[in-house]
């Protein structure tokens, strides 16, 4: 009987929705922290008036770090679950992977997807300083700087200040954009908004990418 029990198979199956390991330790932690240690140091606290101010304090940090464990799996949780709100994944990952033209290519298409005509990519030596030139829906004059760097990369003040010399005085533009794959410096940004320059940096430029209409070409 032994030997038939041994050899026989056993059926432990995995429970489907269960919880991660980290979960667990957790809120067991938080278990423990709220609804063992807290009320110690109450209790503690009631009955010791000697240490009672350092009783309170520790109280206080042990109130801290259960309030911290509770953001921290708050935060672990939106960041885990399916998030409906989000572009596309991969549309980043595919700007990265253009070359200069592609990209270029990529912002006329947005353009015309928002009703923009006349759309043309200048490119190479002759185009004045931008990189694209259209009519918003409305009939203003539109030109676009496209640079396609690394997320580490940051466009910097000069070059939004030789963009503005080139959309205001060499094409007389109505609307300026310059698109990045990468973040703007602080003073490029202040440079963006004193002059009327749309700054499309990379958060803007996904969710634009993934069907959001830039408020300047409403």
């Amino acid at each position: 009987m032994e030997y038939r029990a041994r050899t026989q198979p056993v059926d432990n199956p995995v429970p489907s929705h269960s919880v991660s390991l980290d979960d667990r330790i957790d809120q067991r932690i938080t278990h423990i922290l709220g609804k063992t240690v807290v009320p110690m140091f109450n209790a503690l606290i009631e009955t010791s008036g000697e240490h009672q101010r350092e009783l309170i304090a520790l109280r206080a940090g042990v109130q801290q770090v259960e309030k911290r464990l509770r953001q921290h799996h708050a935060r672990l949780q939106r960041l885990e679950a399916p998030r409906g709100d989000r572009p596309l994944a991969g549309v980043m990952a595919s700007m990265d992977a253009m070359n200069g033209r592609e990209f270029e290519e990529h912002i006329a298409t947005l353009l015309r997807r928002d009703g923009c005509t006349d759309v043309v990519v200048q490119g190479g030596g002759r185009d004045r300083g931008v990189d694209i030139t259209a009519l918003t829906a409305h009939g203003r004059r539109l030109v676009v700087q496209c640079k396609r760097f690394a997320p580490h990369i940051s466009i910097t003040s000069p070059e939004l200040q030789k963009f503005l010399g080139a959309a205001k005085v060499l094409h007389d533009s109505e609307v300026a954009l310059f698109v990045a794959t990468c973040p703007f410096t602080r003073d490029a940004l202040n440079i963006a908004a004193e002059t009327g320059i749309t700054a499309v940096h990379r958060g803007l430029l996904e969710e634009w990418s993934a069907g959001a209409a830039l408020a300047v070409l409403e």
